[in-house]
Parts: C-alpha cells; sequence; structure tokens
C-alpha cells in the first residue's frame, strides 16, 4: 500500500471517527468538542510522525542514488584513464 493512500486511508478514517462521536456522543457538547480537539490533536501528531518518517525514508534512498551515481562516475573516469 502507497504512502498516499495510507493517509488517506487515516484522514477519512479520523474525520468518520469525529462525526460519528458527535452523533452518538453521550456528553454535554462541550465535552465532546475537547475530546475531539484531543483526538484531533493525536491524529496531527501522529501524521506529522509518519510524514517524518517518510521523509528521512526518501533522503536515505535519496542519499543512497547519490552514492551509487558518485561511485559509477569514479570507475567510469578509472576505466577512462586505463
Amino acid at each position: 500500500m502507497s504512502n498516499g493512500k495510507f493517509l488517506a486511508g487515516i484522514l477519512l478514517g479520523a474525520a468518520a471517527g469525529a462525526v460519528l462521536g458527535v452523533l452518538f456522543a453521550p456528553d454535554k457538547g462541550t465535552d465532546t468538542r475537547k475530546k475531539i480537539a484531543k483526538k484531533t490533536g493525536k491524529l496531527g501528531e501522529d501524521l506529522k510522525a509518519k510524514f517524518d518518517e517518510m521523509t528521512d525514508t526518501i533522503k536515505e534512498k535519496f542519499d543512497n542514488i547519490r552514492t551509487d551515481a558518485n561511485d559509477m562516475m569514479d570507475k567510469s573516469k578509472t576505466a577512462n584513464n586505463i
């Protein structure tokens, strides 16, 4: 599953949960809003963590590609000098 689909699923699930939470909440509106704000904050933290993880992965892959390209260029230069 791609990261984009995963994040979209998380957002859709969070939105559906928030709507259902409001509709079926046994608490007063102020209490419900506080709960939603708390859960939304947690969701934001989770999304930020996933985004940071994805960014780190992309940076790592880019660095690997750059290293491989530099190695190939070095080999090419060495081969041409022989």
